[in-house]
């Protein structure tokens, strides 16, 4: 059977508006993917089979199919290619992430991931997925945000995750976040996340004393908006440019709460790729991916993120947040 010309013309226009040279990085709150196993060192009794939530093989084999399909897409109306690299957020350990990887929308991209366990006390972490064909990692550390209760007793959290590596032979380090959460008041928790601010600062101050004028990109969860004390502290402290300043408007952002739109998810960069001879990696592009196969269709939170659970109440989505990203063209 002949195909139409229309048709061929249609792909000739796909394909070309397809860049090579062109690299996304990402990051994604995925909404707790736990597997479906108990395991004692972790706070995991909710994500059981059988635990009020019902957590089955059926369900968390679904929830990597979706995730699994999200990843694939972002950033796909630049690029010919999935995201080189995406930090992730409310991970439980390292089975997930190769569980992740192995899914079926993932398995032809060959992602490698760096997870290191923390002792928060959800028992989820931050992690990195990456192409290895792409992504050069030389070196990774994990850091740990010292807080304290009102009694004085240690308060665990996510740890925070610096990894090095070459992109592009162009060297670049990335530090993944997932602040503390705003569940106890914004105010009232705000020095948890100021302090978090502070330990992301003093990783790159080392790496300026260490190595000079690294490029730097941080990304994460912050619990906080552009503008909030803790991410103005990132951009005047380690001068970083955040790109999410203009992106968040009343009718986008990363998550949304009493439907009022927040970006929680940035993603930050060092001025230096900004600068036309010193780089190979030219920004060119932050958005969140927010396609419609990622939102609730109908009803009253139309266009909100389609999440896995609401409560107790098992919805089938993919997370309560929507991924963010950035774009770097190469020579």
């Amino acid at each position: 059977m002949d195909f139409p010309q229309y048709i061929f013309k249609k792909l000739y226009f796909y394909c070309m508006n397809k860049d090579s040279n062109t690299h996304t990085i990402a990051f994604y709150n995925i909404e707790n993917l736990f597997d479906i196993e108990n395991d004692p060192l972790t706070n995991d009794d909710d994500f059981l089979p059988t635990s009020a939530k019902r957590w089955t093989p059926k369900r968390y084999k679904n929830k990597l199919r979706k995730l699994g399909s999200v990843i694939a897409k972002i950033g796909e109306e630049n690029t010919a290619t999935a995201p080189a690299i995406i930090g992730l957020a409310e991970v439980e350990n390292k089975k997930v992430l190769s569980d992740l990887v192995s899914s079926e929308n993932l398995i032809s991209e060959k992602y490698s991931y760096i997870h290191y366990d923390s002792s928060d006390e959800r028992g989820i972490d931050v992690a990195l997925i990456y192409k290895d064909n792409l992504f050069k990692v030389e070196y990774s550390e994990t850091f740990s945000v010292f807080l304290q209760t009102e009694t004085g007793e240690r308060d665990y959290t996510r740890d925070i995750l610096l990894v090095k590596g070459k992109l592009n032979n162009e060297t670049i380090h990335i530090i993944v976040n997932h602040w503390s959460s705003r569940r106890e008041g914004e105010k009232e928790t705000e020095y948890k996340r100021l302090a978090a601010a502070k330990v992301v600062n003093s990783i790159i101050t080392r790496l300026k004393n260490e190595e000079g004028d690294v490029k730097v990109i941080v990304m994460g969860d912050f619990n906080d908006n552009p503008g909030d004390r803790s991410i103005t502290l990132l951009e005047e402290e380690s001068k970083l440019y955040n790109p999410f300043n203009t992106v968040l408007s009343y009718n986008k952002g990363s998550l949304n709460h009493n439907f009022q739109w927040n970006m929680f998810d940035q993603i930050l960069i060092s001025g230096n790729f900004f600068d036309p001879d010193g780089t190979n990696l030219k920004f060119i592009k932050a958005d969140v991916f927010n396609s419609k196969f990622v939102t609730q269709y109908h009803g009253k939170y139309k266009g909100q993120p389609f999440r896995t659970y609401v409560g107790k109440k098992y919805k089938g989505g993919y997370s309560d947040h929507f991924p963010v990203y950035l774009q770097f063209k190469t020579p």
